[in-house]
């Protein structure tokens, strides 16, 4: 039996390795001559540098940015100098984890700091540059990156807006003020969302919240992006708000495209190519693939690692088995995903600081049960 395990974390109980390994321990009590071939992925959130890192050798690049607030920092990005790439993880500047709950508020907050370590792998001659999104903090449409490049953000009066989320419905006019780029410069924006720019679907409604606005300001950052799509459409000729995908990272993916002519292209694609993943799918036949993540929720169904590994196992027809931390999707939605079966592998009478702290334990133990039973 050879299995392919490509996880995600449980986030803030257990990192995507330490899910491998319980899978590993639970599989071998069932299987003891299993196969296996493990890969840290990432869809371009919260690992993309990591799951980079292990597969391609780049230099690290640390710079003074700023963070969502405009706070100073120092962040990092990889650079391929051989290859003349460089890979950006927005989270590290734009994200949620560098601000305490009290601090975050997407009405608030920037992609500025981003867009300073895009202009800096710029600078220093890379022509591809590869930023994964997720994580994020922002709800600004990208406007905070577009700053660094040169972009100013006037509202009727000719005053110059911050690129923050609570202004896209000020915007009236968009000055573009040394915005000249490589004309051999690409960028790529790396994730697996779907979602447009606004509307039920879009990323107001589907993420703000996380990042710490109430239903009304939900209701403003909607409005805005609706109303910042048509400055845009009408001063750059741009027309990308129904993209899919164009509501990544708070609308970033939109943005990127929008100021900084960005391809989108998939996550889990892309890593599972520099992985060799691919390669060794089209080469090899695997009975299982198996992922998964902390909660499976209606996000999950709006992309993310796991959406695009259920793809890729449909793809090669290679049936797909997800574990889980909490189970809030119906097995008619997971059907028409395509996942084989979900195991919830918390103990509902326990506390959820319990199942947390033990989470390896479970997901081993869920696991044999599937393979002893099936």
């Amino acid at each position: 039996m050879r299995i392919l395990l490509i996880p995600d974390k449980f986030k803030g109980s257990l990192t995507a390795q330490g899910v491998i390994d319980a899978l590993k321990r639970g599989i071998k009590k069932v299987h003891p001559k299993a196969d296996f071939v493990s890969v840290l992925a990432s869809d371009g959130g919260d690992g993309f540098l990591k799951a980079i890192s292990q597969n391609i050798a780049c230099k690290e690049i640390q710079l003074n940015t700023v963070d969502p607030l405009g706070r100073k920092i120092k962040s990092n990005y990889l650079l391929d100098e051989e290859g003349g790439r460089a890979f950006i993880e927005l989270a590290k500047a734009s994200g949620l984890e560098l601000l305490s709950e009290k601090e975050r508020s997407a009405m608030d907050t920037t992609t500025y700091g981003t867009g300073l370590e895009i202009k800096d792998a710029m600078d220093k001659g890379i022509t591809e540059i590869y930023i994964g999104l997720g994580g994020s903090a922002t709800n600004d449409a990208g406007m905070g990156i577009a700053t660094a490049f040169g972009y100013r953000f006037l509202d009727s009066y000719g005053n110059e807006l911050k690129p923050i989320g609570k202004n896209l419905s000020r915007v009236d006019f968009i000055k573009k003020t040394d915005t000249n780029l490589p004309t051999n410069f690409s960028v790529f924006a790396v994730n697996d969302v779907d979602n447009p720019l606004f509307g039920r679907n879009g990323a107001a409604h589907t993420y703000a919240k996380q990042k710490g606005v109430n239903d009304e300001q939900i209701e403003k950052l909607d409005g805005g992006l609706k109303h910042f799509s048509k400055v845009v459409k009408k001063g750059l000729g741009v027309d990308a708000a129904f993209d899919s995908g164009a509501g990544a990272a708070g609308g970033t993916a939109y943005g990127l495209k929008a100021f900084l002519a960005a391809e989108f292209i998939s996550g889990i694609d892309f890593v599972m190519n520099v992985a060799g993943v691919t390669k060794l799918l089209e080469e090899k036949k695997f009975d299982y693939i198996i992922t998964g993540e902390g909660k499976f929720d209606d996000q999950t169904l709006n992309g993310k690692l796991v959406q695009g590994v259920v793809k890729m196992g449909s793809h090669y027809n290679i049936p797909v088995l997800a574990v889980c931390g909490q189970l809030d999707i119906d097995k008619e939605n997971l059907h028409s995903m395509g996942i084989e079966a979900a195991l919830e592998v918390r103990e509902a009478n326990r506390s959820l600081q319990y199942n947390m702290e033990h989470a390896g334990e479970l997901i081993e133990k869920s696991i044999f049960d599937y393979f002893t039973n099936s």
